[in-house]
């Protein structure tokens, strides 16, 4: 091909393309479902009774690779039981500044306290609002939920919370 000519088919692109339909989106209008399994924001869980799941253990902080969740546990006492075992997270914070979504977090949290959703409209012109502490992480309360602080369910342990056997109805008994 001529040296003059490759100008010309470089337009040939731009011409051809000219006369395709446009692919456009409607993102704020028409949001598209993500896939089942996408990473978007996080949510920290509770068991049926209300209580949450997270035992300020830190795991998901020290698994961070981006240091972006700060967590501070704190000792539950018998007046104040914000989560079935000794201990809670009192402080959580997630800076979705510096999160890079790769779900690192959620695999080691022992207890399923922390999740992710789908919920991907994560933008803010302001960037301290963009440090989800607890109350924007929790998961809302759902009919037949207790906000704790509250005791544990009558005749139950933490070990029955842990294995799923706290339903919000009775316990089920263990068979011998």
């Amino acid at each position: 091909m001529p040296e003059f000519l490759g100008p010309i088919a470089g337009f040939g692109v731009t011409f051809s393309t000219m006369f395709k339909k446009p692919n456009t989106e409607f993102y704020p209008d028409v949001k598209e479902p993500t896939a089942p399994r996408y990473h978007g924001r996080h949510q920290l869980n509770r068991h049926p009774d209300g209580l949450e799941k997270c035992i300020g253990c830190e795991l998901c902080a020290w698994a961070c690779p981006a240091d972006a969740i700060y967590v501070e546990g704190a000792d539950n006492t018998e007046d104040e039981r914000f989560s079935p075992g000794e201990r809670y997270g009192q402080v959580y914070q997630i800076n979705y500044l510096r999160c890079i979504g790769c779900g690192l977090c959620i695999e080691a949290c022992p207890t399923r306290a922390l999740t992710m959703t789908n919920d991907y409209e994560l933008a803010d012109d302001n960037r301290a609002d963009l440090i989800y502490e607890k109350d924007k992480l929790l998961a809302p309360l759902e009919p037949g939920m207790e906000a704790p602080p509250h005791a544990m369910y009558p005749g139950t342990t933490d070990e029955n919370y842990y294995r799923g056997e706290v339903t919000g109805a009775a316990p089920k008994e263990e068979s011998q």
